[in-house]
């Protein structure tokens, strides 16, 4: 565990101090100051301590050295520091007696100084390289950070390039070319900055491109005064490496990038002038003279020639210490191509990613240490991350290539070296007197420290001074949380990273001081429920006050938890644990319980009866007969007035089912109607007849069946329909009674008829089996469309029960067709030409809406992220299906396409199928098998019925059934209590904006906060348009979703989520705003987002205001824009009391033209898949790449066995993140266009 997790953990209160047994601080030398080391003992042991707690954890501290500073210049010094650390750890020091105690368990490195003579590089080469260096940084930094097609003025008082000759004319000494190059930088970069106010470009990427060129200039400038000419070009190559995967450019957006990389490459060539441009030539032809040329330092040749010495050495094990990432990083390059010269030695380099420089993981890092071990790499660079953290293996040879800074690391890269006659060599410049003073100081520290260390072991630990733990802190009794004056500041700023941002502003408080007063004035931003805090105090710790007593507010109105930290982190992390609850996929399939036998003693079989009136809607030469459905148990009233329309091969068959009475039937006659549907269906399904008479045989009086039903063919006698018992007993004919003449033999089924030919085809009968006789071929062809008939009566029955389980549950008698309720519980995989898409469209428009508007009332304190959070925690499709789940909403979902042969035949018990029972309330029903089925399709299934209700039963008839599924919804007048004290004639045009919207507003502060951006930071304006936008959003989209609902009552499903993803959009909202004038008072204060706006009305022309997809327009909007549009709305809704027609009124005419089928283009990735699915071609994943600042996407299909492929190109935006999207969308409308003309050809 880190330090600070640790920390993090005693502050909130997830853990007690004195949970902990032993508390063992592994380089305890941090423990001073504000380091997390510390701060754990001062704010939670010793405070516990004083307090007289007595199970404290027992503390065990390891250190290499006490001492963690550049060493000091008595022993009294000495002691000091040590004193100082054993009373923060309230532990003494132990130690041994002498170094020679270690050295008989641990060896130690013979330390030995290596002099070398500063010769310095020739001036003439220096001067012009750090000449060029200059004029690059300039030009990076001013010229080249003007965005394409914006001017920039720049006013220099005196040229680069002639006070550069200038500062040459002075004298040339080393220290007087440093006094030079810091004028110069000092110069220019002042120049920079006057002339940087006058950039078009946002001030924190220009802020962070300037800090990102300096830091670079500054590398490659101390790799030319300590490592020579051809090092700083190799760290110019590094630098400019695109694809390289140590760079981390931080957050500078994408022109930013540009422009440091720019610089890298011309400096890389500006550099690479003054190298031979011979192609034989190498840095290691002749190492002494690349030193006379200046390519090579000679520090850098000292070090050369030091590991030259040990090239004897058969497996050596070489760590050198640098200071700069940089240095490490060339000096691999180095050794790359000049050791192999001495051995097989291979070099890595390892170093940590503060600078930004370079972005090694820590499992790259292991990797080399593991290579090291093993020998496959011999010599590591590494800075001072190899101190200490990583366990490297005993090396045999340590080189200080930079000095050590302090004790502690000298002491600490020292014991790196512990192999028998291991060496640590320490590089010094001949006549830096200072340093190897420093260096000896270092050799004796360990001595004098453990001395100071026994002298004064049993002195008792001092208390804690009070400077140290009387900080003021606030604790929480409940969780014991606490917090300090000084972690205050570091709380309040996470508080307010966690407050709702865009891509134009990022919360932050901010902090105004006025000296005179001694008065500080904390800001916070809009969407925190405090928004100023003030404070008077000393002047030191004013701004430490004011976040302390920020936090104590936040705390107790709830912003801040008991444990103290933001309420949306226990939000989101409530929400991921939904989101990890557990799904059985495997889940049951209903069948209705009027369909299954029941048992009868009765001698006289009661049966209801049924007439099927089947009407073909289409010609064909064998006409359909009616059918008589026998059932033991009455069907519901819907079910058996239902009228059914079947999609057949040939056409449309509508069935209407009629309940015509009740019979009795014998046992004898129930077997013989039972034999007769069996033997008739099962030679329509699988055409086998070598089974059939075994299995008729098997059929006895008593029926172990569980589905029990008939399916009867019908004749009439007058009016009235009858049972066509004589083409039943057709099942009695026996094949033995053929007749003997075989004249007419061509009748039935023997004589058959294509439907492309006249011609009949006569089977002699000797080649026939004759199963079942007299029977007409229409009575077959009727019974064929029976299993598709069946089906849909069964989901049918099952619909009616899942309706009577909500109607047992309403107070109102909400009436909704049987119809609709298959349609919600049918998806599209049915293959159906109904299914649930667009109820499940209108359920979640409805749904979204009803929960935001009782979330926005019922949190009226609460920011758009919290409200966000907590609307998805109720709407996922994690709860509804759950919620699904604890109704048994899987087992009525129709998720299969019907296969006929998969039917189960009435009466025909081939064990196959099992039926068991089960309760639903008080209702019963049966589970006839198990299937897989998506989490996802039951939350569908919630969101269609919900849609069900609303389009049939309106607003109360959806609430009722989301009451009943478990999310309650009270639409109640809550109040919204606005504490927004503005005027608002002052601050926005009022009346014109109530003319545009055609609506008079009884609090135009609403306006007011309807249009203030989050980045508009004005103390006047208490709030921005957020809780008003998440309002508005739900509004908008569900006004216009029911608006496309009731326009299209007929669309094909499908339809309705393409309208409604044309109409709800970011860019239609955006666009119609342009159009409006609303960009013009939006108040804000982002200069990014002002020149975003800016940049989409200069576009607004170019664009077509029928085509709002977005997709056809590669321009991106801000969604400010549409933001403002919704939040609007939502003023609307609440200066309205919560009138929605009154909001569509409002705004509807800005949104005009609405979308319509005629306007609508189709998303072309949804057009091509539906192009693949019907067609059958096999569509491959998306390949995304990005690179050299394009963003690529290359979509595969195979048709017909060849393979067709289409790539698409983008440069990445300059003020956008990179995005695949728009590209993925390029790519499919190409390949769409290439395969329609294929197909048509």
């Amino acid at each position: 565990m880190t330090p600070q997790i640790l920390l993090n953990g005693l502050r909130h209160g997830f853990f007690k101090i004195n949970m902990i047994k032993v508390l063992i601080i592994d380089e305890c030398h941090h423990a001073r100051g504000k380091h997390p080391y510390a701060s754990i003992m001062t704010e939670f042991y010793h405070r516990q301590l004083e307090a007289g707690v007595s199970d404290l954890p027992r503390i065990f501290g390891m250190t290499a050295s006490p001492i963690n500073t550049k060493g000091a210049n008595s022993a009294d010094s000495y002691w000091q520091k040590i004193h100082e650390l054993e009373t923060i750890m309230n532990s003494k020091v132990y130690t041994c007696v002498s170094e020679s105690v270690l050295t008989q368990f641990i060896p130690f490195s013979t330390p030995k100084f290596k002099f070398y003579q500063d010769m310095e590089i020739p001036y003439v080469l220096y001067a012009r390289l750090v000449q060029e260096l200059n004029v690059l940084k300039v030009k990076a930094r001013l010229g080249n950070l003007t965005r394409p097609g914006l001017r920039a003025h720049f006013i220099f008082s005196v040229s680069i390039p002639d006070r550069v000759s200038q500062l040459i004319n002075l004298s040339p000494g080393r220290k007087q070319q440093k006094e030079k190059r810091d004028t110069d930088n000092t110069c220019t970069g002042f120049q920079h900055e006057c002339s940087l106010d006058n950039l078009d470009l946002e001030a924190s990427a220009a802020e962070s491109t300037r800090r990102k060129i300096s830091k670079i200039h500054s590398a490659l400038i101390h790799c030319l005064d300590e490592l020579g000419v051809w090092l700083a070009l190799k760290a110019a190559e590094y630098l400019s490496c695109y694809e390289s995967e140590f760079l981390m450019w931080g957050k500078l957006d994408v022109f930013g990038e540009k422009i440091v990389r720019s610089y890298s490459v011309d400096a890389f060539h500006a550099i690479g002038t003054c190298i031979p441009s011979d192609p034989d030539w190498t840095i290691v032809n002749d190492v002494k003279a690349s030193v006379d040329a200046g390519f090579l330092t000679t520090k850098v040749l000292c070090l050369i020639e030091s590991l030259s010495e040990y090239r004897v050495l058969r497996d050596i094990r070489c760590i050198i210490f640098v200071e700069r990432i940089i240095t490490a990083v060339v000096l691999q390059s180095l050794f790359s191509e000049l050791l192999p010269k001495y051995g097989n030695w291979k070099t890595k380099y390892i170093a940590g990613n503060n600078s930004g420089l370079q972005n090694q993981t820590r499992k790259k890092q292991n990797e080399i240490v593991e290579e090291f071990r093993k020998g496959m790499v011999n010599i590591i660079v590494a800075t001072s991350i190899l101190e200490e953290g990583l366990d490297v293996q005993a090396c045999n040879l340590i080189i200080r290539f930079d000095p050590s800074p302090t004790v502690c690391s000298f002491i600490q890269s020292r014991g790196r070296a512990r192999m028998q006659n291991s060496d640590y060599l320490l590089m010094v410049k001949s006549g830096d007197f200072s340093t190897h003073s420093r260096l000896k100081n270092y050799l004796t520290s360990g001595d004098v420290m453990r001395k100071e260390s026994l002298c004064h072991a049993s002195d008792p630990c001092s208390p804690l001074s009070n400077d140290l733990c009387d900080e003021e802190f606030y604790h929480v009794a409940s969780t014991g949380a606490f917090m300090t004056l000084s972690s205050s500041v570091g709380l309040i700023y996470f508080y307010c990273s966690r407050l709702p941002a865009d891509g134009y502003f990022k919360p932050t408080p901010r902090c105004i001081i006025d000296k005179q007063m001694g008065v500080c004035t904390l800001h916070l931003p809009k969407s925190s429920p405090i928004r100023t805090c003030c404070v008077k105090g000393n002047f030191k710790s004013l701004k430490q006050k004011a976040c302390f007593e920020a936090c104590k507010q936040l705390h107790q109105i709830g912003a801040l938890t008991d444990n103290l930290v933001p309420d949306i982190v226990v939000e989101e992390n409530d929400a991921e644990e939904i989101g990890k609850e557990s799904y059985n996929d495997d889940q049951p399939i209903f069948f209705p319980p009027e369909l299954v036998n029941q048992d009868s003693q009765e001698s006289m079989t009661k049966y209801y009866c049924y007439l099927m009136e089947l009407k073909q809607n289409f010609g064909y030469e064998f006409p359909v007969h009616n059918i008589i459905l026998l059932v033991r148990s009455q069907l519901e009233m819907e079910a058996k007035s239902v009228g059914i329309e079947l999609e057949v091969d040939r056409g449309t068959l509508t069935v209407n089912l009629k309940y015509i009475g009740l019979i009795r039937l014998s046992s004898d006659q129930v077997i013989l109607c039972r034999r007769f549907q069996i033997a008739l269906f099962r030679v329509l399904m699988d055409h086998k007849a070598e089974k059939l008479t075994e299995l008729l045989s098997d059929l006895t009086s008593g029926n172990n069946s569980k589905i029990d039903y008939l399916l009867l063919p019908s004749n009439y006698m007058g009016q009235n329909p009858v049972i066509d018992w004589l083409s039943i007993s057709s099942i009695l004919f026996s094949y033995e009674k053929v007749w003997k003449n075989h004249v007419d033999c061509n009748a039935g089924m023997i004589q058959t008829k294509s439907e492309s030919s006249n011609a009949f085809v006569e089977l002699p009968p000797e080649l026939c089996d004759v199963i079942m006789s007299p029977i007409s071929i229409s009575t077959f062809y009727s019974f064929t469309f029976l299993p598709s008939i069946m089906h849909r009566l069964e989901s049918l029955l099952l619909a009616t029960i899942l309706k009577k389980m909500l109607l047992d549950h309403f107070v109102h008698n909400v009436a909704i067709p049987t119809m609709k309720v298959l349609e919600a519980i049918t998806t599209k995989k049915c293959l159906e030409s109904f299914h649930l898409e667009s109820l499940e469209t209108l359920g979640d428009s409805f749904l979204k809406y009803a929960v935001c508007q009782q979330l926005f009332k019922k949190h009226q304190n609460h920011h758009e992220g919290l409200l966000s959070i907590r609307k998805d925690k109720m709407i996922s499709n994690t709860t509804l299906c759950m919620l699904g789940c604890d109704k048994k909403l899987p087992g009525f979902i129709r998720d299969e396409p019907f296969d006929p042969k998969g039917w189960m035949v009435p009466g025909y018990n081939c064990g196959r199928y099992t039926l068991n029972e089960e309760k639903l309330n008080t209702r019963k029903i049966y589970v006839s098998g198990r299937r897989k089925l998506k989490s996802k399709r039951v939350a569908d299934v919630v969101e269609a019925l919900i849609g069900a209700y609303l389009s049939t039963g309106g607003e109360v008839a959806a609430l009722l059934f989301m009451n009943w599924i478990g999310i309650t919804i009270d639409f109640r007048n809550i109040p919204y209590e606005r504490h927004f004290e503005v005027q608002a004639e002052k601050i926005v045009n009022v009346q014109h904006l109530e003319s545009l919207l055609n609506y008079s507003f009884q609090d135009p502060s609403l306006l007011v906060e309807a249009l203030t951006h989050g980045s508009y930071m004005l103390a006047e304006i208490p709030g921005c348009y957020q809780r008003l936008e998440f309002l508005g959003d739900s509004v908008l989209d569900y006004l216009i979703t029911r608006h496309l609902y009731n326009k299209y009552p007929g669309i094909s499903p499908g339809l309705l989520t393409d309208l409604r993803s044309a109409s709800v959009n970011n860019n239609c909202y955006a666009l119609s705003a342009v159009k409006a004038g609303l960009h013009k008072h939006i108040l804000q204060s982002s200069q990014k987002l002002y020149k975003h706006i800016k940049e989409t009305v200069e576009s607004f022309q170019e664009l077509s205001l029928d085509c709002t997809f977005g997709w056809e327009s590669e321009k991106s909007f801000p969604k400010v824009l549409g933001d403002v549009m919704e939040s609007l709305a939502g003023a609307i809704f609440v200066d309205s009391g919560y009138n929605k027609e009154t909001v569509f009124r409002s705004i509807r005419p800005l949104l005009e033209p609405l979308i319509t089928l005629e306007t609508m283009t189709v998303h072309p990735v949804k057009e091509l898949n539906e192009l693949c699915q019907k067609k059958h071609y096999e569509q491959r994943k998306p390949i995304v790449s990005h690179g050299n600042g394009v963003s690529s996407v290359t979509i595969e299909v195979e048709a017909n066995g060849e393979l067709t492929s289409m790539l698409a190109l983008k440069e990445l935006g300059l003020d956008l993140q990179p995005s695949s999207q728009m590209v993925s969308i390029n790519a499919s409308y190409s390949l769409l266009h290439a395969m329609l003309q294929e197909v048509e050809s």
